[in-house]
């Protein structure tokens, strides 16, 4: 027999997990079904070797490119998601980038809804996830309707002559906006010891604002949410008029489970929520659930980035090194009008992580790995790509993904790379020494990189040209909903997990109201 829930969750990251923290206290009976487990908590989790070159923890999925070629995807199942590896940089987009925008390369189509009904969100999601940082600082800062919770993560030597040496130059350098428990007024009751193994890494101290630390923990602890681990969903089936998913149907370590929902939420990441949609085609939706308009699995975007490291002309000792961030060539500058995008570190590289990259063998006659990690100062840039239809996920002929992209909207990167690169003289750096980053951190992140994924199941007003409607609720399907990032019809180019947290407790504050 089919248990049945008020909602039933498909996933625990950004979306899923925060959906079920503001659906929790409401008694509703609520199942979160989660495709993998824990993440074990090991010395591994902070050793270099074992997450960046062994991909100890990526999951085992296999991929397929347009051309048929395989690859491993760099995507990660268990409890909270893709955000027990990520860099916890919590960015709202900017004003702007809800309102259409002409790019070099097209155009970034608008949000159905504006800033202004996300700001309250944004806010919250800043509140819960525990947001430092300091208002005022960036000058492309979206209006905000207080100060951040916890003040911003101070900088660490290098890090503040960095800040200070782009402040000289007429750069408006800022502290990147960080979800870590971190107390520096009072170390010793702090949860976060500042490592150098964070972004990227699971969080052995359990002090990085995660989905299963934040969200997925506390809603656990009510009575009425109940968590099934190593459950992947196969398939959603509706009645016989379409209009209503009553079974989802999940491998339960092995086992085909059935579970039923008043609301089924699904926030499986980009990808595997427009696969999930895809493999659930039935009569009345012959393309793929709630996929009359074509769209579902359409305008994948994951972000133009690269990331690279720079040889610091004096030692750079800093262990957190995620504390800065510049937004000044955001939407241009007098010699390119286009949006160029967002520059902020990310976390410390060390010798081991280059043991797996071939460009560092470029400076093996120069330096060795160890004097390059002892001045290595890395950098994240970040550009906008554009949702073209043709990006797309679709399924191969045994059911797996499918991911046809070619990228857009180039010349905004390079044209931000070579400001950064212009300014290195000036701000001690060897500029004639950059090496690029491998795995998620490569130069030109490769198709596998796909830490940004967002676009497959965009939301709108109209139904022919988009999947869900502004609730984040599928135009063709009334009790399903979706939130994860596929919901965004365009990615702005700051990282977009918070703006999945803030959706997720808008559409929970929806939910709410529905099933009162």
């Amino acid at each position: 027999m089919t248990e049945h829930y008020d909602v039933v969750i498909i996933g625990s990251g950004a979306g899923g997990g925060t959906i079920a923290h503001r659906l929790a206290p409401s008694g509703k009976k609520i199942l979160i079904l989660e495709r993998g487990d824990w993440l074990p908590r090991e010395p591994q989790n902070w050793d270099a070797t074992e997450t960046f070159v062994k991909n100890r923890y990526v999951s085992k999925d296999t991929w397929f490119d347009h051309t048929g070629k395989a690859f491993q995807p760099q995507v990660h199942y268990n409890v909270g998601g893709a955000t027990k590896f990520y860099g916890a940089a919590l960015y709202r987009l900017r004003e702007r980038d809800f309102g259409e925008i002409q790019h070099h390369g097209g155009i970034s189509p608008a949000w159905p809804v504006a800033y202004d009904e996300f700001e309250p969100y944004y806010t919250q999601a800043e509140e819960l996830y525990q947001v430092h940082g300091a208002r005022g600082e960036d000058p492309t800062e979206p209006p905000s309707s207080g100060p951040y919770p916890f003040p911003p993560v101070s900088h660490e030597p290098r890090i503040q002559k960095l800040f200070d040496d782009m402040t000289a130059i007429g750069l408006h350098p800022f502290h990147s906006p960080s979800g870590i428990m971190l107390n520096e007024a009072n170390p010793a009751y702090s949860p976060c010891i500042r490592s150098a193994t964070c972004d990227g890494f699971a969080c052995l101290l359990h002090a990085k604002s995660d989905a299963e630390v934040i969200a997925v923990r506390p809603a656990v602890e009510h009575a009425n949410v109940t968590l099934v681990r190593n459950a992947e969903v196969r398939r959603l089936e509706t009645d016989d008029s379409g209009n209503t998913v009553t079974s989802v149907v999940a491998d339960v370590e092995g086992v085909e489970q059935r579970f039923s929902g008043d609301v089924v939420v699904v926030s499986a990441g980009a990808a595997n929520s427009a696969k999930l949609l895809l493999q659930s085609a039935n009569d009345r939706h012959p393309n793929g659930l709630a996929n009359g308009s074509d769209h579902v699995g359409r305008h994948y975007m994951f972000h133009n980035s690269r990331a690279f490291l720079a040889i610091s002309i004096e030692r750079n000792d800093t262990r957190f090194q995620k504390t800065l961030g510049v937004n000044d060539y955001y939407f241009g500058d007098e010699s390119f009008a286009f949006p160029m995008g967002n520059v902020q570190m990310v976390g410390k590289s060390s010798a081991p992580m280059y043991r797996g990259e071939k460009p560092i063998a470029k400076l093996a006659p120069l330096f060795a790995l160890e004097e390059v990690a002892e001045h290595a100062v890395d950098f994240w840039l970040s550009a906008e790509d554009l949702p073209d239809p043709d990006n797309r996920v679709t399924l191969g002929n045994h059911g797996d993904i499918v991911l046809t992209y070619t990228p857009n909207n180039r010349q905004p990167l390079d044209e931000l790379y070579s400001r950064v690169k212009h300014n290195l003289g000036h701000l001690g750096m060897h500029p004639h020494h950059l090496v690029p980053r491998d795995l998620y951190m490569k130069n030109d992140i490769p198709v596998a990189g796909c830490a940004h994924q967002a676009g497959t199941v965009r939301f709108g007003d109209d139904p022919a040209t988009s999947v869900l409607d502004r609730d984040c609720r599928t135009h063709e399907v009334d009790n399903l909903y979706v939130v994860d990032t596929s919901f965004f019809p365009s990615i702005g180019a700051v990282n977009p997990a918070l703006t999945a947290m803030a959706n997720a407790l808008r559409v929970g504050d929806h939910l709410l109201a529905r099933l009162a």
